[in-house]
């Protein structure tokens, strides 16, 4: 669970379905109404954050991490500087984390691309963003209003095609030389980048 603890969703009726046969077997997508006044929303997405701030969330609750290289220490200079406590939330929105965009971000961190790279792998297979309730707040203001029928045959499918396409996309993109200027994660640890720079965005 990319958040940590909660409910995850998303807006996409189609990745949904897609969630929901994540195992290859059929499922249900469930649809509920969601009221979120008054809640207490982190949106990832919007200016004042940068990826770095969703990258050391995924650092903090990915299990797994590569060992023994840059990216080790990657990750605690992440965590150190641009981690967001999330338990002051009722909802997080932002990025979700699918399999090949954590290979992406642990490239970036190992020093394999730079950030420009990494923003452009981000939008591969158009994953959309994943709205995650945190709080008994927001659980209040759910409500269930049905559930659609999600074939594994179809959806399945589907979550294997978008997911080979983007490693595919991305494999042809890596390949592209980056720009001198390039920022990189060794960049951002030795110039001691913190939050808020604007050569972040």
């Amino acid at each position: 669970m990319f958040y940590g603890y909660g409910f995850y969703t998303t807006e996409s009726m189609d990745l949904a379905k897609e969630w929901a046969c994540g195992d290859g077997r059929d499922g249900y997508a469930s649809m509920y109404e969601m009221n979120m006044d008054g809640l207490s929303i982190l949106r990832l997405n919007d200016p004042q954050y940068s990826i770095l701030n969703w990258l050391a969330i995924l650092t903090k609750y990915r299990s797994y991490w590569q060992s023994g290289s840059i990216a080790e220490e990657a990750k605690d200079y992440l965590q150190q500087h641009f981690f967001i406590d999330l338990t002051h939330y009722d909802v997080i929105i932002g990025y979700r984390a699918d399999d090949s965009y954590f290979t992406f971000a642990q490239d970036f961190a190992a020093g394999a691309i730079s950030l420009a790279k990494l923003s452009e792998a981000m939008r591969l297979g158009k994953l959309s963003e994943q709205i995650v309730l945190k709080s008994d707040r927001a659980f209040e203001g759910l409500r269930f209003i049905g559930a659609k029928r999600a074939d594994a045959e179809t959806w399945y499918e589907k979550k294997t095609i978008r997911d080979r396409e983007a490693r595919r996309t991305y494999r042809s993109t890596r390949k592209a030389a980056d720009s001198v200027s390039g920022l990189y994660m060794l960049d951002i640890m030795r110039e001691g980048i913190r939050n808020g720079d604007p050569r972040l965005r």
